[in-house]
């Protein structure tokens, strides 16, 4: 009989190595490689697959003698879940939840199920126990008619055989697993949550979801630094990759797609965290801004464009004389290095002197914001901060600010002033080159179209000092 094999795998990444390394070459971290013992796979284990069903030989044919398949997603019952995995979740899929500890994944993902009335559902707890499980679906179905526990079977258990064995004899339509670093299966070497038992289950688990159709959602923990915990082929296998994210201290969670094999990946779902669980944000614009701040120096009103939904979010800034010498930067809900361009780019082009003077930039709600159409709103809190003068009320805008001063063109402008007119603003700053082919008699609002940052400044605040 063949000897098992000694391996070392670092616990972080999923490096292999045939001897200990002190300094992982891939992740670079520190005694991270731990020893494993690799069983020969014998061609009995290799010829049944996991998922109890027949392997079929398969044979090269032509891409066009392929027959197409129509895809027919199941309606979530949640417009925003709907919205960030392209319509609803596809048959046969493997998704994966990421999301930091507390944040409201498997919250999210029980009161789906519960709203799935005509779908047998089984979802396997591998960390909490039936009962606790039950007293958080009972918070949720209170007063809510919508949802309903009689569909929903509950599973806790942490060998991956076992869930198999009973997913057979179940057949559910729908299976939710939590989480992935929770369970183990006989295939993988080392302790649950290990890079090798992750890898092993998640190949599993795919398999089964492609055997027998049955869609999967497993919900996978994360790092320190943000990153899913486990090998970063994880990612590479499942279908779709969701992340649920926001500050705890605020009311708003984001869902956002970074994978889909069968949609777009730039869509966006915004919820409110209740007492009865997370509700659907369906205008988030109006949830996001706050009509009190008006007057105030130091804030104003972004366009922006998540996916193809256009959201107005408010933009604050504080600048003050730095109090021990060193100025301090800090951005939440920025990117820092854009910010300390476009300080580079006031004090170079426009001559605001902001060496010297601490600044701060807040996106209000939590939020995380990539889109570059937010460039004119950033400058132009922080020069209303600086100068203690207020933006002019009702007005809202949108440009990317180049190196040198410009005011750059963005995309889907329609659809952002007819946001801010929906919203009841009746100014929109843009970018001049956006006027180009615009038809302004179709919007109820003044259009202000803006070269570079000394006419977006002149146009707002005169000539403050």
């Amino acid at each position: 009989m063949a000897k098992d094999k000694i391996m070392y795998v670092c616990e972080h990444c999923g490096q292999e190595s045939v001897q200990w390394i002190g300094k992982c070459p891939a992740c670079g971290s520190w005694n991270s490689f731990k020893e494993i013992r690799v069983a020969p796979i014998s061609r009995s284990q290799n010829s049944q697959p996991v998922t109890g069903t027949r392997k079929t030989e398969q044979k090269a044919k032509l891409l066009k003698d392929v027959p197409t398949a129509r895809l027919t997603r199941i309606n979530t019952e949640d417009t925003e879940f709907n919205r960030v995995l392209g319509g609803g979740i596809v048959p046969g899929s493997l998704n994966l939840l990421g999301g930091e500890p507390g944040i409201g994944k498997s919250t999210l993902l029980l009161q789906l199920i519960m709203r799935l009335k005509d779908l047998k559902v089984l979802y396997v707890s591998g960390e909490e126990s039936e009962s606790q499980v039950k007293l958080r679906a009972e918070r949720m179905c209170e007063g809510n008619q919508q949802m309903s526990l009689d569909h929903c079977y509950i599973l806790c258990e942490n060998s991956l055989e076992s869930v198999f064995e009973q997913a057979r004899s179940l057949m559910p339509q729908l299976m939710i697993v939590d989480s992935v670093q929770a369970i183990s299966s006989e295939q993988g070497e080392a302790f649950p949550g290990s890079p090798s038992q992750v890898r092993a289950c998640t190949v599993q688990l795919l398999r089964f979801a492609k055997d027998t159709g049955i869609p999967v959602f497993l919900v996978g923990h994360i790092t320190k630094d943000g990153t899913l915990a486990g090998p970063k082929i994880l990612e590479h296998i499942v279908d779709t990759v969701l992340q649920f994210e926001g500050d705890r201290k605020h009311f708003y969670r984001v869902l956002r797609g970074l994978k889909n094999r069968f949609g777009s990946t730039d869509e966006l779902g915004i919820y409110e965290m209740s007492g009865a669980g997370l509700i659907p944000v369906a205008n988030p614009s109006d949830m996001l801004l706050n009509k009190e701040n008006e007057g105030m120096s130091g804030i104003s009103v972004a366009s922006a464009i998540e996916g193809a939904r256009p959201l107005l979010i408010e933009t604050q800034a504080l600048v003050s004389t730095a109090a021990y010498g060193t100025p301090q930067r800090s951005a939440t809900g920025f990117d820092l290095r854009r910010l300390n361009m476009l300080l580079a780019v006031l004090e170079k082009r426009a001559n605001f002197r902001l060496a010297q003077k601490d600044v701060f930039l807040n996106i209000a709600g939590g939020l995380k914001v990539s889109d570059t159409a937010i460039d004119l709103s950033v400058i132009m809190s922080v020069l209303s901060s600086h100068a203690d003068f207020p933006v002019p009320p009702s007005t809202c805008m949108a440009g990317e600010v180049g190196l040198s001063g410009e005011i750059r063109p963005v995309t889907h402008i329609a659809q952002r002033i007819a946001e801010a007119g929906r919203q009841g603003f009746s100014r929109f700053v843009l970018p001049r080159m956006n006027m180009r082919g615009l038809d302004a008699q179709r919007f109820n609002l003044q259009l202000i179209p803006v070269s570079n940052v000394k006419e977006a400044l002149k146009s707002l605040f005169g000539n403050p000092s």
